[in-house]
């Protein structure tokens, strides 16, 4: 199933017309797919920026055009005389900032058109490499010529380009045969439910209780309650002055914080301007 797909069938099973996800999952993969409702969809971009943690399965001595196991067969090596040693020295070089070439076989855009769309056109194209940043990278078994690793990296990081780049790194080839998305910013796959699940729940008129409040994404922002003429300018899209501005988290070189009215009512996010010392919403949820 495609993250399209399993959009579809949420918004088939609860009737609402915005439905989004926040951050794609390869079709082959499995694991955690945030999926926003409503007005929730307005902030799938600050989930989507957020550390992704994998787990991903790469077999040794072969390499596909698709960089997994569905592709065609591009290079055959022999990974025989590959040591546990020669892998974890390897994989050093793929920790911390580093320069990734994303595959043909993904929805990064040359000219206009989806690289995965020339793929299947027979078309390849020269990538550029891209910044990809990776805070954690263990081997956790090594079953040779198999090896599985869990992965903690930022946002647009391809876990197939790795595998790839560390079948070339060990002159072998490398191709990966599983991956599992095993926590996707604030949500763990522990608490994540199937879609079966989700659609017993619909059926039986629950599925409310898998739905997280929106203001959950900021809750290590600082917060301001603010007057009911002043949550007013925030629903106009109005910047207003605070006397006791609460400072948020940097995000993007702004200070921002989330606002509520004086009943608890989540009105939305503000960024700080400090030209003119004023708060302006960034986001703003009726």
């Amino acid at each position: 199933m495609t993250s399209f797909g399993a959009v579809a069938t949420v918004r088939r099973l609860i009737g609402e017309r915005r439905v989004g996800h926040a951050g794609t999952l390869d079709p082959d993969a499995t694991g955690v797919l945030p999926v926003c409702l409503g007005q929730g969809t307005k902030i799938s971009a600050f989930l989507t920026d957020t550390t992704k943690v994998y787990r991903a399965q790469i077999e040794l001595g072969r390499a596909t055009d698709t960089y997994d196991a569905s592709g065609q067969t591009t290079q055959l090596g022999d990974p025989s005389g590959i040591s546990r040693e020669q892998v974890l020295s390897a994989l050093d070089a793929f920790r911390g900032l580093i320069a990734q070439t994303p595959p043909m076989f993904s929805a990064v855009k040359h000219h206009g058109k989806r690289l995965y769309e020339l793929a299947r056109a027979g078309i390849q194209v020269e990538r550029p490499s891209r910044p990809a940043r990776i805070d954690r990278l263990e081997l956790t078994d090594w079953q040779p010529p198999r090896l599985t690793i869990e992965v903690v990296c930022g946002k647009g990081t391809y876990i197939r380009s790795l595998a790839h780049d560390l079948g070339q790194a060990l002159g072998c080839g490398a191709t990966l045969t599983s991956l599992v998305r095993l926590r996707s910013g604030l949500f763990d796959i522990r608490e994540a439910v199937s879609l079966s699940q989700f659609e017993d729940a619909c059926r039986h008129g629950y599925w409310h209780r898998y739905v997280y409040p929106i203001d959950i994404v900021f809750l290590d922002w600082a917060a301001v309650i603010v007057s009911e003429a002043q949550g007013q300018l925030i629903r106009n899209g109005q910047s207003l002055a605070l006397e006791s501005p609460a400072r948020g988290r940097e995000t993007e070189g702004q200070d921002c914080c989330r606002a509520y009215t004086l009943d608890g009512l989540f009105l939305g996010v503000l960024r700080f301007n400090p030209k003119n010392r004023r708060w302006h919403p960034r986001k703003v949820f009726r």
